[in-house]
């Protein structure tokens, strides 16, 4: 009986053969499911925003410190829109803990995600 032909690894510049009845070579294979599940967590993380309970603690944040901490403390009043984990949740943060919660405008909190790395 004829078996099923090997098509090439889709992985760009791969030349390798991908295993039977998957897409990729085995180096590949591998690499893209460690990116699928690290996806998958993220997407578990991401799932918390949209909580009841995060939504509530988010308003009660804002309402409490309506100026983002980072631009007050250089003496400029802007509203803070964003409220953010000081210690990020993936680095052990407590998720509920107003001590770990800080207001902050988007472009701040667009600056301290990229300087911890959590962006790009």
């Amino acid at each position: 009986m004829p078996t099923k032909p090997q098509w090439p690894c889709r992985y760009p510049g791969c030349p390798n053969r991908a295993i039977p009845g998957r897409t990729y070579c085995d180096e590949h294979f591998k690499q893209t499911e460690r990116a699928r599940r690290k996806r998958l967590e993220g997407d578990e993380c991401e799932a918390f925003y949209h909580t009841r309970a995060w939504q509530i603690i988010r308003r009660a944040v804002l309402e409490q410190e309506p100026l983002c901490r980072s631009c007050a403390a250089e003496g400029r009043f802007v509203p803070a829109t964003v409220v953010d984990h000081i210690v990020p949740i993936r680095q052990g943060g407590d998720k509920m803990a107003l001590a770990n919660l800080q207001p902050l405008c988007a472009s701040c909190h667009e600056r301290k995600s990229i300087e911890e790395g959590s962006r790009w």
